[in-house]
């Protein structure tokens, strides 16, 4: 996409999250549900298709031009971005990435218009953190796979066409090695989907378990076609993924930053607005230079990505540190609002419960220090 054509994208985007999205977020924590009329927005704005190439219905965009939309979108409530963000991210990149032609000429399109959901199913009751110890089972039959096995804490599940389901297809090889990639369309007989979780925050996003119950899927749903390549194919989306996440951090920081800085100024204390104090001015100062440093680190990031290059390691970084700065600015943003701030009718409360989840998924902060220090021994050795 040409520079002017993607600000005015931008722009627009702002405008709605601003004029449209921020005045429901209210509505969304109490309701827990997104608006019909809000999905179609979103399907007729093309965010659904936004990573995915213009020749499948999608905007095409890199990821340097990604984030810059993200940015924007972290302004509002993640459970926004969340109706969408499985179709831009996990669950149509493998498939992007790793799938034959007929599989990316079957979904992409579908996924690009926000006709299918997708949803990606790899954590397991007893498999998170260490993705490759997953237990789900795909035993080959004939010309069909019959899968049987359990996913939790699975994303937008309530509302997928299709899941991005990894198994595991040979027993006999341990870790990452004896896990396959299928496409597994929603409706197929033997899935069952479990209550949506009862969650500390993110409400109007959905997550619940998946059950695969004898679960017949023909063999030319791997994608790529080749068994054990399942978690090479996941590994491969967790780059942009991670990076995608980050900048949702940066625009939320944003926001919690607008809403400290605008309580400040208006709540007077000792005959004056607490933003003279130099104290809230400290925490307003911190706030500004680690969300400015987090944007810095993104963008750069993002721009090695597109150039072809290698950013395990700094996807890693802006995962960590992007998501505990967030955690940070929300915490210091209720510390300005003081009693108000521990009230629901201020949108610092929501988001402080909101945020907490970034350092959670697409890898755990421990698990972004393990990549990051284990990319640098490896820089080391030469």
């Amino acid at each position: 996409m040409d520079q002017e054509t993607l600000e005015q994208t931008r722009l627009t985007l702002r405008r709605f999250i601003r004029e449209r999205l921020v005045p429901l977020e209210q509505q969304i924590a109490e309701e827990d549900r997104i608006p019909d009329e809000i999905r179609k927005a979103f399907a007729e704005m093309g965010l659904f298709g936004i990573s995915i190439p213009e020749e499948y219905g999608g905007l095409g965009l890199d990821l340097a031009e990604e984030i810059e939309l993200v940015f924007e979108l972290g302004w509002t409530s993640p459970a926004f971005r969340s109706l969408f963000g499985t179709n831009v991210g996990i669950g149509s990149q493998g498939i992007l990435i790793d799938g034959t032609p007929e599989q990316k000429q079957t979904w992409l399109p579908r996924l690009a218009s926000g006709e299918v959901i997708a949803s990606f199913a790899l954590t397991e009751p007893d498999a998170g953190s260490d993705a490759a110890s997953i237990r789900t089972r795909a035993e080959r039959q004939g010309d069909h796979y019959v899968i049987n096995g359990t996913k939790r804490y699975i994303t937008n599940a309530p509302h997928a066409g299709i899941f991005t389901l990894m198994a595991r297809t040979d027993p006999n090889t341990k870790g990452a090695g004896g896990v396959t990639a299928f496409i597994v369309e929603a409706k197929t007989p033997g899935i069952t989907i479990g209550k949506p979780d009862r969650k500390m925050g993110q409400r109007g996003a959905h997550t619940a378990d998946v059950i695969f119950d004898n679960v017949k899927v023909p063999a030319a749903n791997i994608i790529g076609g080749r068994e054990g390549q399942g978690f090479k194919t996941a590994m491969k989306v967790l780059d942009r993924g991670r990076l995608h996440i980050s900048a949702m951090c940066v625009g939320a920081a944003e926001r919690l930053i607008h809403e400290a800085l605008g309580f400040a100024r208006e709540r007077k204390q000792f005959g004056q607005a607490i933003a003279e104090f130099q104290l809230v001015q400290a925490m307003l100062a911190d706030s500004r230079t680690e969300a400015y440093a987090a944007r810095s680190m993104i963008r750069d990031a993002a721009r090695r990505y597109v150039a072809g290059e290698n950013v395990s390691m700094e996807a890693a970084c802006c995962k960590y540190f992007a998501s505990e700065m967030v955690g940070r600015v929300a915490d210091r943003a209720v510390q300005i609002h003081g009693g108000a701030g521990y009230m629901q009718e201020y949108a610092v409360e929501r988001f402080y419960r909101d945020v907490r989840l970034f350092r959670l998924y697409e890898g755990t902060s421990q698990i972004q220090q393990l990549v990051i220090a284990r990319n640098m021994l490896r820089q080391a050795e030469g």
